[in-house]
Formats: C-alpha cells, structure tokens, sequence
C-alpha cells in the first residue's frame, strides 16, 4: 500500500532519487528516464481521456492503460535482483495480451491505409498520437537500458511499450472516426 504524508522529502535535492529497491540513482540514469517517460506518456493519455467521455469503450481502455502505465513503472523502478526480500510488481504475459485484443477490436472498425497519418484530426485523437510518440520513447528508453552491462529488463514489459504505440495509433484512428477523419499525409504536397 502506497502512503504519501509528504510530498517534498528534500532527498533528491542531490540529483539522485531512490528506486523501489532502495537504491539511488542519478535522475538522468536511463532506469530513471524509462519509467519517467512511461509516467509522461500517461499523462498524455489523461488528457486525451478529456476527450473521449462519449466513447466509453475506448475510455474504459485508456483507464485500464493508464493502471498498466503504473505497472509498467513499478516493473521499471525495481531492478531484477536475485532472491528478493519482497516480490516485485512485473509485467505480465496477460497485460500484453489484453492490449492486443484492445487493439484487435479497435482495428476492426478501420479500414486500411492507404497513407500514413499524421497526428491530428480530433482533439482525443492528437492527444493519443502524443501518447503514442511519448510511448515509443520510453520503449527506445527501455530497450537501451536492457542493453546495458548489468541491467535487466522485464521482457513482458518491452512487449508491453512495444504494443502500447500501436494501440495509442490504432485509438487514435478509431476516435477518428473509425479513420474516416484522419489527416492523411501527401507525399511532397509542398514543394
């Protein structure tokens, strides 16, 4: 259970904040970025939750996401360690697989592409395509950080990033319009 009494505790006034296993990290360590930029991405899609009241299967898909946003952090803020003193809060094989079913019915009221969008169209819908790019950097984030000598990170959680672009498009499109509303790219439109 989580318990906030204060929210200014001075002891990141060094330039080193604690991850949930108690270590200090510096605030541009690359475990801090990935789980800072989940946390950006989820901001993003409570704006975009300004604008989808009059759609409530897609808003019951972004509060989900938004919950899994902060598992995704707390998979991040806590380095694999072996034989841990609790158990930590991961990823799981069932998140991304309910993404994909997200994705899946979203999808099947879009008709293909035939050009790529731009980000735009409705307000929910500029405000998804922000999630999506915001999200596709913390996944580049957390990709470099599972590169990195003596890190690790959960494999369900890359999947999980990876499939959270995709659904941020895929919504972005159905809110859309079910895409009918996209702004379509023109290849060299202004030259």
């Amino acid at each position: 259970m989580v318990k906030l009494n204060k929210i200014y505790t001075r002891t990141g006034d060094d330039g080193r904040t604690g991850l949930a296993s108690g270590d200090r990290r510096p605030k541009y360590d690359l475990r801090v970025a990935a789980y800072g930029t989940v946390d950006e991405a989820n901001s993003v899609v409570g704006l975009a939750r300004l604008h989808t009241s009059g759609h409530a299967e897609l808003d019951a898909m972004l509060s989900r996401i938004q919950n899994d946003c902060f598992d995704l952090g707390a998979d991040l803020a806590t380095p694999h360690v072996e034989n841990p003193e609790y158990e930590a809060l991961r990823v799981t094989d069932h998140q991304v697989d309910r993404i994909e079913s997200d994705i899946d019915r979203l999808n099947a009221d879009l008709e293909p592409l035939r050009s790529f969008v731009l980000p735009g169209g409705t307000a929910a819908a500029a405000h998804l395509h922000l999630a999506r790019t915001v999200s596709r950097r913390a996944e580049r984030i957390m990709v470099e950080l599972s590169d990195q000598p003596g890190e690790t990170v959960n494999p369900a959680a890359i999947r999980f990033a990876n499939r959270l672009s995709d659904f941020f498009f895929v919504a972005a499109r159905w809110v859309n319009d079910q895409g009918r509303a996209d702004v379509l790219w023109v290849p060299g439109k202004n030259r």
